[in-house]
C-alpha cells in the first residue's frame, strides 16, 4: 500500500473480512476490476452517520420525515485526488474519471443503459429477496449495537419484526417461486447477450464486465453470504437455470478479492 491507497468504506458481519453487503459489493468489484490500490475499513451500522459527517461523505437519500440526510455505505476517500464519494454509481463513475487508463466501468455510450439495467435489477431482485435474506444478515451481524440498530431501524420502516419477515408455509413456497422466476428472466437476458456477442461467458455489455455485471454479481454475493454456502437457499439459487448463477459469479472471482 501506498500514501494514495483508496480507503473503502463496508459494513461487517460478525465473521471477519467477510464481504455481504450488495451495495458495497459493487464497488469492490470496481476497485479490483481497476486494479487500484484500496484497503477496507470496516464499519458497523450505527457509526455510519457519524463517520460521514466526520469526512464529508454525502448522504444518498433522506429518512422517512423526508427531511433528515440518511448516510450509507459504500464511501471511498481517494487520497491522491482528497474526494470522498458516496454512492455506488456515483464511485463508479468517479473512477472512470479519475483513473481513465484502467478498465472501464462504463464503456462510452453504455452509461444511460446501465443505469437503467441496475436499477432494473434492483427493483426485480431486492424486494423478492429482502424478505428472506434481511433476517438471515440480521443473525450475522455483530451482536450488541449492530443488531440493535438494524431490528430497530428495520422494524419500524417495514412495520414488522423480524422474526415474522419471512412468509411461511404455503406462502414462502410461492414467494421463493417468485424469487425463481425473477431470476430467470435475467437469465434470458444474459442468453441475449452471449448470443449478441457471440461469447459463452458474455456479460449484458459485452466480453467484459461492465458496472451493470457487479450490480446483479453483488446481489448474488448476497444471497450466498447472507443465506450461507451450505444452505438449502443457495443451494436452490445455484442450481437454477442450469447453474447459471454459480457460473456468473465464478466468472468474476478474479476481481472479488477482500482487501
Amino acid at each position: 500500500m501506498t500514501a494514495n491507497t483508496i480507503v473503502f468504506y463496508d459494513i461487517p458481519f460478525a465473521e471477519s473480512n467477510l464481504c455481504w453487503s450488495p451495495n458495497t459489493w459493487k464497488t469492490r468489484y470496481s476497485l479490483n476490476y481497476k486494479g487500484l490500490s484500496y484497503r477496507t475499513e470496516w464499519i458497523e451500522y450505527p457509526d455510519i452517520e457519524a463517520l460521514c459527517i466526520k469526512i464529508g461523505a454525502a448522504p444518498t437519500d433522506v429518512k422517512a420525515d423526508g427531511i433528515t440526510p440518511y448516510y450509507t455505505l459504500p464511501v471511498i476517500y481517494d487520497p491522491s485526488t482528497d474526494k470522498t464519494i458516496s454512492d455506488s454509481f456515483a464511485i463508479a463513475l468517479y473512477l472512470d474519471t479519475a483513473y481513465p487508463d484502467t478498465p472501464r466501468l462504463f464503456p462510452p455510450g453504455t452509461q444511460a443503459l446501465q443505469e437503467a439495467f441496475v436499477q432494473y435489477v434492483n427493483l426485480r431482485c431486492i424486494p423478492r429477496l429482502g424478505q428472506f435474506l434481511r433476517p438471515a444478515v440480521f443473525w450475522k451481524l455483530p451482536e450488541g449495537r449492530s443488531q440493535e440498530y438494524f431490528r430497530r431501524t428495520r422494524e419500524a420502516l417495514y412495520n414488522v419484526t423480524i422474526e415474522e419477515w419471512t412468509p411461511r408455509g404455503d406462502e414462502r413456497v410461492k414467494e421463493w417461486k417468485r424469487v425463481e422466476r425473477t431470476l430467470g428472466v435475467l437469465a434470458g437476458h444474459y442468453r441475449v447477450a452471449k448470443d449478441e456477442f457471440g461469447f459463452l461467458d458474455a456479460f449484458i455489455s459485452g466480453v467484459q464486465p461492465t458496472f451493470g455485471d457487479f450490480a446483479l454479481a453483488g446481489i448474488l454475493k448476497w444471497c450466498k453470504e447472507g443465506f450461507g454456502e451450505e444452505s438449502d437457499e443457495w443451494s436452490d439459487i445455484s442450481s437454477w437455470q442450469d447453474g447459471e448463477w454459480v457460473r456468473f459469479i465464478n466468472s468474476l472471482d478474479k476481481y472479488a478479492a477482500v482487501a
